[in-house]
């Protein structure tokens, strides 16, 4: 074989994040992290028009706390496994990384979290995808991981005001601030990842893995030192009932837009 697997999203309609699809999700990375032939994973969206539309709002509206710090621990693995992975890592972001209408709020941005932890991420050239960490718009505060992660690919003054405005960014733009490193035409999105993951498996392992440690070590030690602490500050930020009543309008919102 090639040595490289591709992971296909496929939690329809919407591939949002679940606790059922996040514990899927590591267990699949975890099963290609011990397989020794496989040295890189493209990820990209098995959902037309939808990379990810971020983490599960359902899951995170009246539930049980314990259910919370669930969901929260399962999120935090998933960061934790991909940022972390021996793996080349390719996003092939093939359509929007949250909801289609980001005018009327999106959801959560867990997609743009997995773009951001790989080592490339190539998006197809659609002015009408968008991409962003939009958790201000749902009065959510992004996570301090979540934060670490973003100034580590557009750095401190692109992350500063795309977080405070929780801003959903046009393939272009996103291209521009240096969210993704590419765009392509849709059509050839799958065979440019194929390309570029090529380049990235030429070299030998060993100095690419321990130079991506060395770069991003210090921002996964943080997360591990405090996880249960941001356990904590997840649930009690989210059992507030000002951000569940925010959550329920969002969901009642997206309701009636189905409707």
């Amino acid at each position: 074989g090639t040595g490289v697997a591709t992971m296909k999203f496929k939690s329809p309609p919407v591939n949002s994040l679940s606790l059922d699809f996040l514990t899927e999700f590591c267990i699949s990375l975890e099963k290609l992290e011990n397989d020794r032939a496989c040295r890189g994973v493209i990820l990209t969206s098995a959902v037309p028009k939808i990379f990810s539309s971020g983490l599960d709002i359902t899951e995170m509206c009246g539930k049980s706390t314990e259910h919370y710090a669930e969901f929260w621990r399962a999120v935090q693995e998933m960061w934790l496994r991909l940022y972390s992975s021996n793996m080349v890592t390719v996003a092939a972001v093939n359509a929007n990384s949250l909801l289609p209408s980001p005018c009327q709020g999106s959801s959560p941005a867990g997609g743009c979290l997995i773009a951001l932890t790989c080592d490339y991420r190539i998006m197809a050239e659609n002015p009408k995808f968008s991409i962003g960490l939009n958790e201000a718009q749902l009065g959510i505060v992004a996570p301090f991981w979540f934060k670490d992660t973003f100034v580590n690919v557009v750095g401190h003054r692109v992350a500063e005001s795309s977080l405070q405005l929780g801003s959903l960014h046009s393939a272009p733009e996103a291209h521009r601030i240096g969210l993704v490193d590419e765009l392509v035409p849709e059509e050839k999105l799958k065979d440019r990842a194929t390309a570029v993951m090529q380049q990235w498996l030429a070299l030998p392992d060993h100095a690419r893995q321990l130079t991506k440690t060395m770069m991003r070590k210090a921002v996964l030690d943080r997360l591990v030192a405090h996880r249960e602490e941001d356990v904590q500050n997840f649930i009690s930020f989210i059992s507030k009932e000002s951000i569940q009543k925010s959550l329920r309008m969002y969901m009642e919102m997206l309701k009636k837009k189905k409707g």
